[in-house]
Order: structure tokens, then C-alpha cells, then sequence
């Protein structure tokens, strides 16, 4: 079983990743922000950062998916391999921060890796707004955050509800960021156990 947690960056993919891996005591997957070895040097250079960023990005979690595979056990796991492939590297691309060489590129490996792995059980989208997304981002205050622009996180939602509206990989549970409070609301968590019980 394979729960994916999906969303734009400060949605709360990590906090639901530990709250449902506690609940259902499932392992937890998480992106790998504390020992990437680009991510410092993206914020600061996006052009100059950014294919070596996406493809650190698409091993790591393509890694994690033949992991989980291979393990045989319970994983809730921090975003997707197809948000970095549908969202993060065609957003860079089209805002001039990517090459086209380089996104041809990343999408040749991609693809092939596409076709070796499969999609979660359930996929669960975090959806907020970009006010919502900046007020989480600036309560978490990591430092390397601080230059996100609002245009980025504004494109970047455009992307993901673009993607979750033809993602087509297996079952989908969305939940409006905005209007819940999972993170300090045990009532509000709980609806979302609920709504994956119900999904599973």
C-alpha cells in the first residue's frame, strides 16, 4: 500500500506525511531537503541551478518508488515523481530557467523511468492558495525560502491544478488547504482519515 502526499511548496506535505504515518503506523517518505546539495545554490541562480536540481530530484525520488516497491510495506510518502516531471520542470522551462536542450533531456529520462514504476494507491492534493502557501512557508522560516517569488508559487498552482485535473495514475482525495487546519485540529485530521478509509 502507497499513499503519495502532493502540493505546491508550504501546502503541508510533510506535516500530513508524519500526522497518517503516526495514525496508520505506515513508514514515511520524505523529499530530500536537509541533504540536498543544490537546492541552496538554486535560490540563488534558478537559470544556472536548475537541471541539476530536477534531475538530483527525479533519482532521489525515483529511488524512493523502487524502495517502496521492493520493501513490500506500508509507505506514506512526501511528493510525487510526476510533480517534478508535470510541475516543477516544465514551470522552470517556460520561465526561461531551464533550456530547452536541458528539458528535452529531462524529459528523456523521465520517460523512461515512467515506464518502470507505477502510480500510488491513492494520491492526496493539497491545495491552497498562495497566500495560505506563504504564510507556511514564512511560519517554517527556512532561510533558503525567503527569495521564492509569488509569481513562481502562483505559476506553479496553475501547473498543479492543471495536473490533478488530468491525472489519470489511480484514485485521487483532495483537500482544500485553505479551509482546514489538520496540522492543530485533531476533528479536522480526523475528516481526512476518514475521507482516505473511505478512498482505500
Amino acid at each position: 500500500m502507497h499513499i503519495a502526499i502532493a502540493g505546491n511548496i508550504g501546502s503541508g506535505k510533510t506535516t500530513l506525511t508524519t500526522l497518517l504515518s503516526k495514525h496508520y503506523k505506515w513508514k514515511a517518505h520524505y523529499e530530500d531537503v536537509e541533504n540536498n546539495p543544490y537546492l541552496n545554490d538554486f535560490y540563488k541562480d534558478m537559470q544556472r541551478w536548475s537541471f541539476n536540481l530536477q534531475v538530483y530530484f527525479l533519482n532521489s525520488r525515483f529511488r524512493q518508488i523502487v524502495d517502496i516497491k521492493k520493501s513490500g510495506q506500508k509507505y506514506i510518502q512526501d511528493r510525487t515523481i510526476y510533480e517534478d516531471a508535470y510541475i516543477f520542470a516544465p514551470n522552470l522551462h517556460s520561465m526561461g530557467l531551464m533550456s530547452s536542450r536541458d528539458f528535452d533531456n529531462y524529459k528523456e529520462i523521465f520517460n523512461l523511468m515512467d515506464d518502470f514504476i507505477e502510480g500510488p494507491d491513492l494520491l492526496i492534493y493539497l491545495r491552497a492558495s498562495v497566500s495560505t502557501l506563504v504564510e507556511q512557508i514564512q511560519k517554517r522560516g527556512r532561510e533558503y525560502e525567503n527569495s521564492i517569488r509569488l509569481d513562481y508559487l502562483t505559476r506553479l498552482n496553475e501547473r498543479y491544478e492543471a495536473w490533478v485535473g488530468n491525472y489519470g495514475k489511480g484514485k485521487i482525495l483532495i483537500i482544500n488547504v485553505d479551509d482546514i487546519n489538520f496540522a492543530e485540529n485533531p476533528d479536522e485530521l480526523q475528516q481526512i482519515i476518514n475521507q482516505i478509509d473511505e478512498n482505500l
